[in-house]
């Protein structure tokens, strides 16, 4: 059996022989210092990942959303966490959920950390923002897409997406909205793939300089994508125009279109149309509703309402339908032309107006950096 009758580090061995002979020869020489330890501490690579939040207004399910999740997991360069609506919440502005509870339940994506809440964009980024739902504290960058359809112009005004990118802004957060015009019957899924393409090297730009702080600051960016994205003529830093979607109202009926039938007409307990109502502006206009719908003849009417009998309660359903407006010579400074040209648009958004030139002129110069480098 062999004995070690030297435990020590031979390292540590030579080092002490040199001191020994060096006081052997009369201490002139000065000992050795010790060689340099080759261990370096070892960080962990995945705790360094900058954290990214996602979110939409499509909801969790969106295309859109899955087609940037996944790219961003495959570059393995970030801690990918989503928290986006269970349900499309697209024109849902910046409204937030007040006075009822909001549901949040976990969901699997393949490489990221994700929630689903029965609340709106601006719910869903103001949570993940509270330290109340995800164990880091900030996120370096908040995206909101990839949403199916324009938020240009005045869109922005409805547009749950942009909503999103704005809570975050709110918080002193960088974001970016990325919307895509997509166009029913035309775009396809291929469509999505490509814009994010387009995007990621935008994406992988905005967070290395917002870790170097030369980020434009005060301003999220207003990504808009062309119906073609792999045909896209290139990027352009442009203005907010006065373009919106048309907006029509158009009367249904409820028996050809059964989700469109109020929630209450089926309950049968008062507690729970009580418990339904507690939506309405008081305890006494909900006592009155109730009472309407109990001693009334409720008659369903898909035409223009007229004189109706007092013992009647006339119940209409109607649905919103977006359609596309022209603008009278747009110019393609503006997003909305800009985006029918075939550009991708970037249009800075602050929450003051005094700061939006200085912003443009700032966000025109970090593009163009950017641009140099490809």
């Amino acid at each position: 059996m062999s004995i070690n009758r030297n435990p020590l580090p031979p390292s540590l061995v030579a080092n002490l022989q040199q001191v020994l002979t060096s006081r052997k020869n009369g201490g002139d020489e000065s000992p050795a210092s010790a060689p340099e330890s080759t261990e370096l501490t070892q960080s962990n690579p995945e705790e360094e990942k900058p954290v990214v939040l996602v979110t939409n207004a499509d909801g969790i399910d969106s295309p859109g959303l899955s087609s940037l999740v996944d790219a961003l997991v495959r570059q393995a360069l970030y801690h990918v966490n989503v928290c986006a609506p269970q349900f499309d919440k697209s024109a849902s502005g910046h409204s937030l959920t007040v006075r009822e509870t909001v549901e949040v339940t976990s969901t699997d994506i393949k490489g990221a950390t994700a929630f689903q809440v029965s609340g709106t964009p601006a719910d869903c980024v103001s949570l993940a923002l509270s330290q109340s739902l995800f164990s880091w504290s900030k996120p370096v960058l908040v995206l909101s897409g990839i949403n199916m359809g324009s938020s240009c112009g005045q869109n922005m005004l409805y547009s749950g997406a942009i909503a999103g990118a704005r809570e975050a802004l709110i918080s002193g957060v960088p974001a970016l909205c990325i919307s895509m015009d997509w166009k029913n019957d035309v775009s396809s899924e291929n469509d999505l793939k490509d814009a994010v393409e387009i995007c990621l090297p935008l994406i992988t730009a905005a967070i290395r300089d917002i870790e170097e702080k030369r980020f434009p600051k005060s301003c999220f960016l207003n990504v808009e994508i062309p119906i073609s994205p792999s045909a896209n003529k290139g990027f352009r830093v442009t203005k907010q125009s006065s373009w919106r979607s048309g907006l029509s109202w158009r009367a249904i009926s409820s028996y050809k279109h059964p989700s469109a039938i109020n929630f209450m007409a089926n309950q049968q307990s008062l507690g729970i149309q009580l418990a339904q109502l507690g939506r309405d502006a008081s305890a006494a206009g909900a006592a009155r509703r109730v009472n309407t719908q109990r001693n009334n003849v409720e008659i369903e009417s898909v035409g223009v309402a007229k004189k109706q009998n007092s013992q009647q309660s006339i119940r209409k359903h109607f649905r919103l339908e977006f359609s596309a407006e022209e603008i009278e010579n747009p110019d393609e400074d503006f997003d909305f032309k800009a985006v029918q040209n075939g550009y991708v648009a970037i249009t800075p958004l602050t929450l003051s107006a005094d700061l939006q030139s200085e912003i443009h002129s700032s966000v025109s110069n970090w593009l163009s950096a950017v641009l140099e480098e490809q």
